[in-house]
């Protein structure tokens, strides 16, 4: 599938998760986009996949600890300045339950966008909006980036008898990546600018025309959001 479809496809069901009313819906679009996560090559999918599973179970863990709704107690704690008592009810623990699966599908969906999609592809098939798709993509594509970055660094660095192992220890490779994510920047700005970015009179590569899976694939997107504010 081309990849302006399938972004608008990942983005129909993230918007249908945000607008969902129901537990469950959410939780469906949350387990379709784990699935389509899972598609990924495995040493990437990892880091992706904690970041949005851990991002959902955060916000189900503190949500009750800093909401006060609800009358169903379950469990009354002590009682914090500023804070107030820390009391767990029935309400608080299904709108946290509801926020986390929504944060995860939305976390889950970039996470399917970085890990399958060709964003160079993407940008290519950009009719319109070309210098805003370009930023989305290329601010998307810093993740895998300095992904690859740091794991070339501690191969390095392994190679040179020093083990990389422990928060510390990745913690002093930001300054290196940071440098490298600078200088990348630069040598990208003076490739844009010798190959004419943004001057009249470009010219694209040919494309593939659409098929029938393309074309659906939008009409799908359309219609999730669709469900998801009316129906969901």
């Amino acid at each position: 599938m081309s990849p302006a479809p399938a972004a608008a496809l990942l983005a129909g069901l993230a918007a249908a998760a945000l607008l969902a009313d129901r537990i469950v819906s959410v939780a469906a679009i949350a387990a379709v986009l784990l699935l389509v996560c899972l598609r990924g090559p495995a040493g990437r999918r990892r880091l992706y996949l904690v970041g949005a599973l851990g991002s959902g179970l955060a916000v189900f863990l503190l949500t009750p600890f800093v909401s006060t709704i609800g009358w169903h107690v379950l469990w009354s704690g002590p009682s914090v300045p500023v804070l107030g008592r820390l009391d767990v009810t029935r309400e608080e623990l299904r709108n946290g339950l509801f926020q986390g699966l929504r944060l995860t599908a939305v976390g889950l969906a970039f996470a399917a966008y970085a890990l399958l999609l060709d964003h160079d592809r993407l940008v290519q098939a950009a009719g319109f909006a070309r210098r805003s798709v370009l930023a989305i993509a290329l601010g998307t594509r810093l993740v895998p980036t300095l992904e690859r970055d740091a794991a070339g660094l501690v191969e390095a660095l392994r190679g040179r008898g020093v083990e990389v192992t422990g928060a510390r220890g990745r913690a002093r490779l930001v300054a290196p990546l940071l440098a490298g994510s600078l200088e990348r920047a630069l040598n990208l700005a003076e490739a844009m600018e010798a190959r004419g970015y943004g001057r009249p009179g470009a010219t694209r590569a040919p494309r593939p025309p659409w098929g029938v899976r393309e074309r659906g694939a939008l009409l799908l997107a359309g219609l999730l959001v669709a469900i998801g504010a009316l129906w969901l």
